[in-house]
Formats: C-alpha cells, structure tokens, sequence
C-alpha cells in the first residue's frame, strides 16, 4: 500500500513539474500568429475586439492575452464580390486603429522587427495587418504602399478569386475558372512588379491561396523569403489550399516558413465530404439567408451556429494538427514552420482548439512529443520572426 502510495504522490509531482515546464515555455516563448480573422466579425456583427465575446468568437482581447499571444496579423478580408475592396480593407483597418487606441496598454501597432520586440518586451500584443487578396489594392501600386503605410506587412496574393495578375488555388484546379489576364496561370508581368514592388517595401509576400502556377511564379520572381500565412499539408489532407512536398521544399530553399492552419477542413482528409453533406442537408436555409442579402461566408456560419450538435461533430482530431506541423519538419526541418490559426475565419477549429485561449495545448503537445524549448521556440514564432527581418 505504501509502496502504491509513494508511486501516486511521484506521479502527481511528475505531472504538476511538466504542467508547469510546458507552460514556462510558452510563456517564455514569443507566440506569433499569422493570421486572424476578426475584422471580418467586426465588420459583419459589430462584434468590438475589446469586450468579452466568449462563446461569440474564437477571439477577444483579453482572451489573446490569455492564451499568450505577443504578435498578431489580423486579417483584412473581402470576397471577390466587395464593392470599393480598398475603402473596405481601410474601415477595417480603422476598426483595429480604434481598439489600440483604447487599450495601449495591452496592444500596439508595430513597423518592423524592433518594435516588435519592444512591445513584446513591455507585456502588450505586438499587432501587424496582413491583407487577405491582392484585389483589394485594386491594382494600384500606391494603394498597395498606402496600405504598408497603414502597418499592412504582407498581402495574400490572392484570396479564392483570382486578379488579372495572378491566379488563385481555387481558378487553377477548376477546368472552368478564371486566367490571368494574359489569358494564363500564374503571374503576369504585373503580378511579378507586385512581388517586387512588396519585396522593395519590406512587405511579405503570402502564397497561401494562390494556384500552383503563380506559387512557383512567385518562387522564380522574389528576392525575399516567403510565407504561407495559413496553408497546411496536402500530403496528409489533399485540399486544393494545401501545400505539396515539392513546394514546402520550394518554401524551404528560400528560407521562408509555413504557418499551419486550424481549420478542420484543411489538416483531415474525412471532414471535407461530411462538411458537404451536412451543407446540403441545410441548403434551402443558407440559400435563405443569402437571397435576403447575407454574405454567404456568414450565411454558412450562422447554420454552424444553429446546429451546433451535429458541425461540432466535424471537427478533426487535435492531434492532427501536431501532425501537419512535424510533417513539414521531417521534410525540410524544423525552421520551416510556425502557426496561422486562421481563428474566426473558421466554422470549424480542431477539437480542444476552441479559442485563443487554447495555444498552450499545442506546447504542451511539442514538449510531450520530445521537442527541445530552442525548436519549440522556432514553431511558435521565431521561425516567422527571421522572415520578417529577412524582408525588413
């Protein structure tokens, strides 16, 4: 009995000195998240960054600051559909301006790599924009230096629609959908003066969401390191957002990095056709909504909402995500790879990953699996951080 008792009381002291080791680490590390989609609620529902909006959102403020979050790039979204895209990436742009000035003390607009570290050193959430489509812009060299102006350090080059200068994953892979205006795949001599045109300001390039033309376009045009701000494996979920091992490889030699994405859809090859099936199941619902002039992104989502029960059966394992991070790192190692969550622009976050509160879990995760607190320290944002000075 005694010897049972001692196992229990070793036992119990092993895990509280782990607990307490993963979380130092976390804590300690600085956590960069690439990509969050909150302007888009804030635009949407009105939802204000700096109020409590558990159970509302994956995100709020204090909540990031919680799960430990020091560098942020919220995301600056529109369909190919939005009106006057550039006033619209500046109202949201205004809307985060808003929420810094009330809260300087836990979160400020940083330019560059120093300022970063400054703000991470005094305790407050270093906060970047990342412009998701390179139509919103709208093919304006000067806007798109407004908008780095405006504390914008990288633009996805294209979102699910394609512009007349690139073509996106989703244009490629369809036999039907739009070229460039060239009438091709890939960059036009246009989309290869944008790349230039960001590298010569410092801003990153994202590949995430462009086809596979204009990503190996992409690769042959800049001088500086890439991201894919929030792209996943193909190889273990082959969804046309995803990345194959060639271009991970491609990624790798150019010394940019990977930042994995939650969404369940992208990291489990089983949630994409239950996802459908449960979209068809509602359609007359979602087709409701969007006749009477709901965007179709938040017309899906309120049906998420409503039948809770059965779209948190879709979500994909945890693991899965530790699974597409070691993957890249077994690949081309572990300097690849970091995190672009894509948090409130996803119906469906992995199991456990219910908000930015939950990070830690992915730390705890990468210390149970063996990885050093040097390479934990790289996944969590240093490998993102040694891309942007390498833009800088």
């Amino acid at each position: 009995m005694k010897t049972l008792l001692l196992t229990g009381i070793i036992s119990l002291y092993s895990l509280a000195i782990f607990s307490q080791d993963y979380q130092k680490i976390h804590n300690k590390a600085i956590l960069v998240d690439t990509h969050n989609d909150f302007l888009t609620q804030t635009m949407e529902k009105n939802f204000i960054f700096d109020t409590d909006l558990k159970g509302k959102t994956h995100s709020d403020l204090n909540r990031m600051k919680e799960g430990g979050v020091d560098v942020q790039f919220f995301s600056v979204w529109s369909d190919g559909e939005q009106i006057d895209p550039y006033a619209f990436a500046n109202r949201q742009i205004d809307s985060l301006d808003a929420v810094i000035k009330r809260n300087s003390d836990k979160i400020v607009k940083v330019a560059n790599s120093i300022e970063l570290l400054k703000a991470v050193k005094n305790r407050k959430i270093a906060a970047l924009v990342g412009v998701e489509g390179g139509h919103q812009f709208e093919n304006d060299l000067g806007k798109l230096k407004a908008l780095y102006n405006r504390g914008v350090r990288y633009i996805t080059l294209t979102w699910n629609n394609s512009t007349p200068w690139a073509t996106s994953a989703s244009d490629e892979t369809n036999p039907d959908g739009a070229k460039n205006s060239e009438g091709k795949k890939g960059l036009t001599a246009f989309g290869k003066e944008v790349v230039q045109k960001m590298n010569s300001l410092g801003m990153l390039v994202d590949i995430s969401h462009v086809g596979e033309q204009t990503f190996y376009d992409v690769i042959a045009t800049t001088t500086k390191p890439v991201i894919a701000s929030h792209s996943s494996v193909y190889a273990l979920c082959p969804h046309k957002r995803n990345l194959k091992d060639d271009q991970i490889k491609a990624i790798a030699k150019n010394d940019g990095v990977i930042q994995i994405n939650f969404n369940s859809g992208f990291i489990d090859p089983t949630v994409d056709k239950r996802e459908s099936a449960f979209l068809d199941k509602h359609k007359s619902e979602i087709d409701s909504l969007m006749q009477a002039g709901v965007n179709p992104f938040f017309a899906q989502e309120s049906i998420y909402i409503k039948y809770a029960d059965e779209s948190q059966q879709l979500r994909a394992p945890f693991e899965l995500v530790i699974q597409h991070i070691e993957y890249v790192i077994n690949l081309v190692g572990v300097d690849y790879v970091g995190i672009g969550s894509d948090f409130d622009g996803i119906f469906l976050p992995p199991k456990q990953l219910d908000d930015v509160t939950n990070y830690p879990l992915i730390t705890k995760a990468l210390v149970e699996k063996g990885y050093s607190e040097k390479d934990i320290d790289k996944i969590l944002g240093g490998n993102l951080l040694r891309v942007l000075k390498a833009n800088e």
